[in-house]
């Protein structure tokens, strides 16, 4: 799953230590230094979603946050162990699943923030148990035949994600849903076409191997030595396209979003959308070089995405595609709780804690020493 550089910094709060912290009565189970834990991870993993994030609402910031650290955990428990135990891996994550939707989250911070968000939000276990599926399929080492299987490892690393950023932000309309697994497809398929060099460095190949075929490429030649050339290129160039195709489709779904959300997610939209841009300046090659986007480029960016979008909404109602519309069924058949009642004191409570945390971290990110990510930041 491409969610992290290769330089982020991992934290230490992956780590479990037992005895498990029980949980205290019906308050959150994540408390503050979890959610800075949380904030940490998504700002040493991915800067262009941590810059886009910072147009985001307080109260969708920080369950946004909680939801990238276990993106994160979840990709670094497969990913940074020997291939021989990824199955074993993927088991534990599925439990750890369980048990945050059990309410008996284990001792970590982002596995504490994802049990206060899956209930607040009605995310049904579907969502991140496609999520942990496409990384199985990591582990697994598959490949991808065709541009519709690659389309289905990206409906569960990404579009996954997409749909639960979607019910964060507050809407379960299934055009905005359908909208929005658009975008975390051309997200990914953005990212595949950026690292196509590292993957194949170290032994994965994400490109369909249907086009490769066609452009006279072996795989297994080309993982034994990857290099840039004319052929590659022009599979580079048609994923990117097929990315953008996804970029246009997905701007309908804004107009579904709370107002205050849709910066955020037209800057994200941009930003990757620019990554693709750069690759084609560098000439189609990724083997050679990373594409990034500079720090002033994605201020620029930032800047742009703050101006009202006329996205014509119409085409919401669009099906979804058929490699997602698991995701969006899902979401349909998830029965939704109301709020806290009046003589809930608890919960009542909770809302309160909340609503304070949100006033704290609007004035840490409007002070002065908060700012974006330095020019020499690249696009993660």
């Amino acid at each position: 799953m491409r969610v992290s550089s290769p330089e982020a910094v991992r934290p230490s709060f992956w780590a479990v230590p037992e005895p498990d912290r029980p949980p205290l009565w019906a308050t959150p189970h994540a408390d503050a230094a979890d959610r800075a834990a949380c904030r940490n991870a998504i700002r040493a993993g991915s800067r262009s979603f941590f810059a886009a994030s910072a147009l985001l609402p307080a109260q969708v910031r920080r369950p946004a946050y909680g939801l990238y650290a276990f993106c994160r955990l979840s990709d670094d428990a497969v990913d940074c162990v020997a291939p021989g135990a990824r199955a074993a891996a993927v088991t534990r994550l599925s439990a750890r699943l369980s048990r945050a939707y059990d309410g008996r989250p284990a001792d970590a911070p982002a596995d504490r923030a994802l049990a206060d968000l899956v209930v607040a939000h009605a995310i049904p276990q579907a969502l991140p148990l496609a999520l942990i599926e496409g990384l199985a399929w990591d582990g697994e080492g598959r490949r991808y035949a065709t541009l519709s299987d690659l389309t289905a490892y990206a409906a569960r690393v990404a579009a996954s994600v997409g749909a639960m950023m979607t019910l964060i932000m507050g809407s379960r309309d299934p055009g905005v849903l359908a909208r929005a697994c658009d975008l975390g497809i051309a997200m990914q398929f953005t990212n595949i076409a950026r690292d196509v060099g590292e993957d194949a460095r170290a032994g994965r190949l994400y490109l369909p191997v249907d086009w490769l075929k066609e452009a006279g490429i072996d795989p297994d030649a080309f993982l034994a030595d990857p290099r840039p050339s004319p052929a590659l290129a022009g599979v580079v160039a048609r994923l990117l396209a097929a990315a953008d195709l996804l970029y246009l489709r997905s701007e309908a779904g804004l107009s579904g979003l709370p107002h205050t959300c849709r910066p955020a997610i037209r800057a994200a939209r941009l930003i990757y959308a620019e990554i693709g841009r750069e690759l084609e300046r560098q000439g189609l090659d990724p083997v050679g070089s990373r594409a990034r986007v500079g720090g002033r480029r994605k201020a620029a960016l930032l800047a742009r995405a703050l101006i009202p979008s006329f996205a014509d909404g119409a085409d919401r109602a669009a099906p979804p595609l058929p490699e997602v519309a698991f995701l969006v069924e899902a979401v349909a058949t998830q029965p939704v709780a109301t709020g806290p009642a009046w003589w809930d004191m608890p919960g009542q409570i909770a809302r309160v804690l909340d609503l304070v945390e949100a006033l704290r971290e609007r004035e840490t990110f409007s002070s002065p020493a908060f700012a974006p990510e330095g020019a020499s930041h690249a696009a993660s």
